[in-house]
């Protein structure tokens, strides 16, 4: 069956394009098919963002502090936790806000503000956790957490992206096909 020309309802930046025929590709929820969404999807989430996360931030952890790659990766292990716990908490909360806005999608605009979000928040927790960790000031924990965090942002940005177009969008954001639109 083929997907109807909805592009003329839709913003661009919202949707993923089909290269030749510029026609919008539906989400797999508008299909009647929920394969990713709620505790499934939190959980394969969690587990590849936080699975690839903790491999880069051992690395970074032990460049910045000059600490081994062992000490380093319990730490990026107990950030994980954390990050794990503020993920589910966050974008629990995210995806209640996002459900009651009138534009559904995720545009970049709103991808970027997930992202700020997430990190911001992430910050309050750990820049203490490094410090006490690495026997560090706060502020050189602030430091090398900042140089995390840039790393992060465009890390978590570009996954969501990614996660997103692979499993499709959340059902919080997934734009609803209704008979008059086709």
């Amino acid at each position: 069956m083929a997907a109807p020309n909805l592009s003329i309802y839709l913003k661009e930046d919202d949707f993923i394009y089909q290269a030749d025929e510029h026609k919008v590709l539906l989400n797999a929820n508008q299909h009647g098919i929920d394969f990713m969404q709620g505790l499934k999807r939190r959980v394969v989430y969690i587990s590849l963002y936080e699975g690839i996360a903790i491999v880069a931030a051992s690395a970074g952890l032990a460049l910045m502090s000059g600490q081994g790659l062992g000490h380093s990766g319990v730490l990026a292990v107990i950030a994980s936790v954390i990050a794990v716990l503020w993920n589910l908490t966050f974008n629990a909360l995210f995806e209640r806000w996002e459900a009651g806005q009138a534009v559904r999608g995720r545009s970049v605009r709103r991808r970027i503000a997930h992202a700020i979000g997430f990190e911001g928040g992430l910050v309050a927790f750990l820049v203490p956790m490094f410090a006490w960790w690495l026997d560090v000031s706060l502020w050189e924990a602030l430091v090398m957490d900042l140089g995390l965090v840039v790393f992060f942002l465009v890390y978590t940005f570009v996954f969501n992206w990614a996660f997103d177009a692979v499993f499709g969008l959340p059902a919080s954001a997934s734009v609803v096909v209704t008979p008059e639109a086709c």
